[in-house]
């Protein structure tokens, strides 16, 4: 071709990797990028081993017949030149207007907006240090336009305004933001940052110029909006686009994706996987040292050595390119000019480079975040509206409201922002908040280092006064008071280095930095300095070393008080919102969940718990969404299955204002191209047509006569030629079918076809006949097993759902278990062992309990089993005494004679009390011999309590723990992750 058309030769080599051993990952990868195996021979395949990068030596020996061809090459690579600027920021350009520029502009807008604020917090506050809040906006301002943000604020308060004008629900803050005046008087944050403390220098540092990151948070479902907004107002797909995010090949998810292309069965790459210990950013080499069976695993099978090999080689290499949820960048060019960009999955704009280097080459990055919690409050508020109530302003709300703190300090706090795991809900109950403030500490110290630092366990005894508040000198006291002496929060940090060692704020906030990365050499020029300038305070050597060490230790846990303060407004306003308007929040709750059967049937659980009744769905009402109606909260049609929004639409337009009165009405009425009959199949059985009157099992049964007859009614209906003898009768001139005269479904029938349509039970749950059992013996349920420690002890129970068998290497059988409680489902795996005992427990919609120990990873979480017994059984399993609490005026001699006789027919291994309770309620207490140890059951206590005429008998159960122990099928631990057999 060259010579044909007179063109220069150039010489290259297609190169899809660096070495030429990666030949075989290579081939891996491509496997996994087309989701096929190495062995199957259709697939993608490259019949070279030649794709790799050639050394120079290499290029000249397959060139060699062609010398111009290498010297082409290299003139075509000297000609490419590409430089990236690292020094610059582009700003998005904010029209301003001709008279005026964006640094104008940005004070006029800032001192406007303190203006009006002032009003409120003078309203709030009659003794308000004005001259303080002008000092600080006057400081604040200066350093904004002096570090040239001015464009950046402007835009950010635009988009804000933007949404609050729509109507999207904006979060009062988010990250460090929240400690600028400035940021509160734009509309950008909502809290006042000089009642909370906040510093303006954790946000922007005037002696370090970097780029100011504010995040925002949006209701889910108006971001979308906010984004086209923004997009279109700065030049739409050429100036702005989302950010992409790759995901990575990381240790667990590349043993599995090259186990899977490997074609091993897939249990032993997920007991291979299991192996890499559960720590943060882990490598593979690291996981080697770490976990010692995985490396006798290579040594010892070829199989394993080959898979670990491979995914050494592509551990760490992007998998998949995705739009990042939140990241927009906003540019003053065609982006193009800076970056390559490409079309996402939906047609979205997307920039080619990740977030972190959009940012190094002076992209200005806005993070449009989606918080769900936004979403919930602004429906509590629209259905307070709807109950005719006045919705609270939760942008003026107390801080001090007594039902809030009453409901925080029971951890009451399920559907609460930030507060609903079972660790912080003991938590609560243990601080018992009381001020806002606790709000904020309890949003920063729930987290592992102050867990694992014992700073928690110190805060609360402070609170409390179990231990004594001291302050190595006078000047601490100021600072750390309102966290009892405990350094909680960074900019406590900061404020400590500013009032003892005379630091600026903007070195406080370099010290706060070095102390978070634990950067010794750094860390050491700061003790130098804090020491000085304390001593130079008239703090003495050892006291001013002493606090530094203190903060080094606890600094280092330390959390950013302004996104604490900012999370901790949005946990206050929905816990204020649960304590004050239950029903509304709980109806949002479940609509923010609709789409979500495990999300639905926790909060249905807690409304149960707080004796909130929700009624089935209800034709009748026409609502999509979960909605309240008295003191009931009334069922969301788009949470039925196989109803979609079109048949709900359909049955809203044909109900107007006129209720159907029957399933014939429904179908004579509605379109029945669009309500079909598997949509009323799912109606009825869920109880949509309850509001009718009639029993479930006879309009199923009548569903198809009812069918027929809509569709004759309809095609009569627009008959044109009926239409000319049309007399003014509206009525069908069609016989109406009656209801067969049947009896409702029993009881099991009624609920399987509720949860067929739902999901879940609804109106009753087959195992509420043994919620006392199930209180007392397990510790844990479907939503709470979540936040076990792996390779803990766990007790659970529900009924049987689903079985997987398998045989294992050994040709044993074992099974995979999927159990239901009543708040959702866990997988249970049960080993040869225990399955070849137990398989008969195994059957769909029994009742079980299930004892073994967690296994965790990040995505999934399973019971590797030790015992599996029937519910009935849990008693004379797990009890570990029996108590006979005996009132004292009813007991005589005869009394304990038949008592000892009922105990002698009851042998076992249980130790047995009795406990003489007299009627000023002192209680003796007496343990009997071993020869009165006993078995528990139910005839036990059955045979006791009717023989006394009351409840007397009261069995206690072992922990968890320790029958666990006792029980193991050795396979907990890390050899529980071992190969299936």
């Amino acid at each position: 071709m060259s010579s044909r058309l007179s063109i220069p030769l150039v010489a290259s080599n297609d190169c899809h990797y660096l070495d030429q051993q990666d030949v075989r990952a290579h081939d891996v990868l491509l496997c996994i990028q087309t989701g096929k195996t190495v062995h199957d021979s259709q697939r993608l395949k490259f019949s070279t081993d030649q794709l790799y990068f050639k050394s120079k030596a290499e290029m000249h020996s397959f060139f060699k017949a062609y010398p111009e061809a290498l010297s082409n090459t290299v003139d075509i690579a000297a000609r490419c030149h590409l430089e990236f600027d690292f020094q610059t920021y582009h700003f998005p350009r904010f029209d301003t207007g001709a008279d005026q520029s964006a640094d104008e502009l940005f004070e006029k807008d800032a001192r406007a907006g303190f203006q009006r604020i002032l009003q409120r917090l003078k309203k709030n506050n009659a003794d308000l240090d004005e001259a303080l809040y002008n000092q600080r906006l006057d400081y604040e301002i200066g350093v904004i336009k002096k570090m040239g943000f001015a464009g950046y604020f402007l835009i950010v308060a635009d988009f804000i305004r933007y949404a609050k004008r729509k109507g999207v629900p904006v979060g009062p803050g988010r990250g460090s933001a929240a400690g600028s005046l400035v940021a509160y008087s734009l509309g950008i944050t909502d809290l006042d940052p000089i009642v909370h403390g906040l510093i303006f220098e954790r946000f922007l540092n005037p002696a370090r110029k970097s780029m100011p990151d504010i995040d925002v948070d949006f209701c889910i479902e108006g971001r979308e909006d906010i984004y086209k907004y923004v997009a279109q107002k700065y030049g739409g797909g050429d100036y702005v686009a989302q950010i992409i995010t790759f995901g990575k090949l990381k240790t667990r998810a590349v043993i599995r994706d090259v186990g899977r292309a490997l074609d091993i069965p897939l249990r032993e790459v997920d007991a291979i996987a299991k192996m890499v210990p559960d720590v943060l950013n882990i490598s593979l080499d690291a996981a080697l040292k770490q976990e010692h069976h995985l490396a006798e695993l290579v040594e010892t099978d070829p199989q394993v050595a080959e898979l670990i090999q491979i995914c050494r080689v592509l551990e760490g290499l992007p998998r998949h390119a995705s739009t990042h949820a939140a990241g927009v960048v906003i540019s003053d060019r065609p982006l193009v000019d800076y970056l390559p960009l490409y079309r996402g999955k939906k047609g979205e704009v997307v920039t080619q480079f990740d977030m972190k280097i959009v940012e190094k080459i002076g992209l200005v990055k806005f993070d449009f975040l989606g918080l769900r919690n936004l979403t919930v409050i602004a429906k509590t508020l629209t259905l307070i509206a709807r109950q005719d109530k006045q919705p609270p302003d939760l942008e003026n709300i107390d801080l001090a409201d007594s039902a809030t703190y009453r409901l925080l300090a029971a951890g009451d706090t399920t559907g609460v922002f930030q507060l609903e795991s079972s660790g912080m809900k003991d938590l609560l109950v243990r601080l018992k908040p009381e001020s806002f403030d606790d709000v904020i500490a309890l949003v920063a110290l729930y987290r592992p280092g102050p867990m694992e630092s014992g700073m928690i366990d110190d805060y609360v005894a402070r609170k409390h006064g179990k231990k004594a508040v001291k302050y190595l000198v006078p000047e601490l006291e100021t600072i750390l008071k309102e966290t009892y002496g405990v350094i909680v929060y960074q900019e406590q940090v900061m404020k400590i280095a500013g009032a003892l060692a005379s630091y600026s704020m903007a070195e406080a906030d370099d010290l706060r930095k070095a102390m978070g990365k634990k950067i010794t050499e750094i860390m050491t020029r700061h003790r130098e300095r804090f020491v000085q300038g304390a001593t130079e305070n008239q703090i003495p050597v050892d006291k001013a070393t002493q606090i530094f060490d203190l903060i080094e230790k606890f600094g280092g846990y330390g959390f950013n008080k302004s996104h604490s303060a900012a999370y901790a407004l949005i946990a206050y306003q929905t816990a204020y919102l649960k304590a004050h308007f239950p029903l509304e929040f709980m109806a949002s709750l479940l609509t923010s969940e609709m789409h979500s059967t495990d999300g639905v049937v926790k909060f249905i659980a807690e409304c149960r718990h707080h004796d909130i009744a929700i009624l089935p769905p209800d034709i009748n009402s026409g609502e999509q969404e979960f909605t309240v109606s008295g003191s009931k909260i009334c069922f969301g049609l788009v949470a039925v299955k196989n109803v979609g929004e079109s048949a709900i639409e359909a049955i809203v337009e044909a109900l107007g204002d006129q209720r159907f009165v029957s399933l014939f009405d429904f179908c004579e009425r509605v379109d029945l191209k669009k309500v079909n009959k598997r949509v009323i199949e799912s109606l009825i059985k869920c109880g949509a047509f309850d509001c009718t009157g009639e029993k479930r099992s006879r309009m199923m049964a009548a569903l198809e006569s009812a069918l027929d007859y809509g569709q004759r009614v309809q095609r009569e209906r627009n008959d044109p030629q009926m239409g000319l003898f049309d007399m003014g009768d509206s009525r069908p001139s069609i016989n109406l079918p009656e209801l067969p005269q049947i009896d409702e479904w029993d009881a099991k029938q009624y609920l399987s076809f509720e949860k067929e349509a739902l999901g879940f039970y609804l109106s009753g749950h087959p195992l509420t006949r043994y919620e006392a059992i199930l209180d007392k013996f397990t510790n844990a349920n479907a939503i709470s097993i979540k936040e076990l420690a792996d390779g803990g002890a766990v007790r659970i129970g529900g009924l049987v759902q689903n079985v997987k068998i398998i045989k294992t290497r050994k040709g044993d059988q074992m099974g995979f278990v999927t159990i239901e409680d009543r708040h959702g489902s866990v997988e249970v795996v049960v080993f040869a062992r225990v399955f070849a005992v137990t398989r008969d427990l195994l059957v769909e919609d029994v009742p079980i309990l299930v004892q073994g120990h967690l296994q965790k990873d990040e995505q999934s979480v399973k019971i590797l089993a030790d015992e599996l017994i029937p519910v009935e059984k849990a008693e004379e399993t797990w009890a570990a005494s029996v108590h006979f609490n005996l009132e004292i005026t009813r007991t005589d001699r005869e009394t304990l004679t038949r008592l000892r006789d009922i105990l002698q027919r009851h042998p076992g291994t249980c130790p047995a009390f009795i406990h003489l309770r007299s009627t000023d309620n002192t209680d003796c207490l007496i343990s009997l011999p071993d020869a009165f140890k006993l078995k528990a059951s139910g005839l036990l206590t059955r045979e006791i309590n009717d023989f006394l005429g009351y409840r007397a008998v009261e069995t206690r159960c072992a922990t968890v723990s320790a029958t666990a122990a006792a029980n193991g099928n050795g396979r907990n631990g890390r050899k529980g992750r071992a190969m299936y057999g």
